[in-house]
């Protein structure tokens, strides 16, 4: 059983991995943990109940941090929705949301299961960065750390060279890069070679059940803005991939160790990782990139949150 705390952003994509986490058979979630990003924390925080709620999951909800350490607050609501879950109209849900802060809960949440929680981040890492500051020793006390986060190879999505994670709290990003040795990464060029294609999209659409509702309701808004863009109404699922690359460490298929750090002074680049892909900083390597995933295990445990 693989016991799982998800720090995140909801956010369409961070929605659909969420609900895979939730269906998989050898899962449980033990947290959400919510952060500024995709929408605002009051509206990511909202979501993340209005997910549980349509997966009947008893999961806690703690909020984080509603801006980053240092940089201006952004927001991806013209690709989310304005509301995050593509504006689909679901009801605020009833929930409670703790009330002890997300940083200070995975220090105490490590703590109390040392070894036994696997953590993905999949949102900005600001909450990360606050609770390594709360207790630098926390990455020896989760089993693992995977995030999603990162243009590898500078083909971003935020601006030419960053992905949008990272963008958002870059100082985060640096922090928790620099002092987390060995967290596995899904970056947005491993993401872009790993797309849901239309005909599986229109699959799942096609689907009569309630989780598939849900996910046509939050999704379609997405499609659109995907169609309007890259002239196709296939599906990148970024924050999905990570997530499963967590749950199934032997769907990653490809991976090499390098170090990386962030770009923090370049107006043009900030936000920018940087990968040594040579070796040339002589530095020890820090991150596991993943290059590769097995695809057809991807669609199966897609079909599986949604059916």
């Amino acid at each position: 059983m693989v016991r799982l705390v998800i720090d995140t952003d909801p956010g369409v994509d961070d929605a659909h991995a969420i609900m895979m986490a939730l269906a998989h058979p050898n899962v449980r979630v033990e947290a959400l943990t919510t952060v500024n990003g995709n929408v605002g924390l009051d509206k990511t925080t909202a979501n993340a109940c209005k997910i549980l709620d349509a997966m009947g999951s008893d999961a806690q909800v703690y909020a984080g941090c509603a801006q980053a350490l240092v940089a201006q607050t952004h927001s991806a609501d013209y690709v989310h929705g304005f509301d995050g879950l593509g504006d689909s109209g679901y009801p605020a849900s009833p929930r409670k949301v703790e009330t002890e802060h997300a940083s200070s809960a995975l220090v105490r949440l490590a703590n109390e299961n040392p070894g036994e929680l696997t953590l993905v981040a999949i949102g900005p890492l600001t909450n990360l960065a606050v609770a390594l500051r709360l207790d630098p020793t926390l990455p020896g006390k989760f089993k693992k750390l995977v995030v999603m986060g990162g243009a590898i190879r500078a083909q971003g999505n935020t601006t030419p060279t960053t992905e949008f994670n990272v963008f958002v709290d870059p100082e985060a990003a640096e922090i928790v890069f620099r002092d987390w040795p060995g967290l596995s990464l899904v970056s947005w060029e491993t993401t872009m070679a790993h797309c849901f294609t239309e005909a599986q999209v229109a699959e799942l659409n096609a689907l009569e059940t309630p989780r598939a509702e849900f996910f046509k309701r939050i999704t379609n808004q997405t499609l659109d803005f995907i169609q309007k863009h890259l002239g196709t109404r296939a599906l990148f699922a970024a924050d999905f991939l990570a997530v499963a690359a967590a749950i199934e460490p032997e769907i990653v298929t490809s991976s090499v160790h390098k170090y990386m750090d962030v770009e923090l002074a370049s107006p043009r680049n900030r936000g920018q990782t940087v990968v040594d892909w040579s070796d040339l900083l002589k530095k020890e390597p820090n991150t596991h990139l993943v290059l590769e995933m097995d695809i057809a295990r991807l669609w199966e445990l897609m079909k599986m949150a949604v059916a």
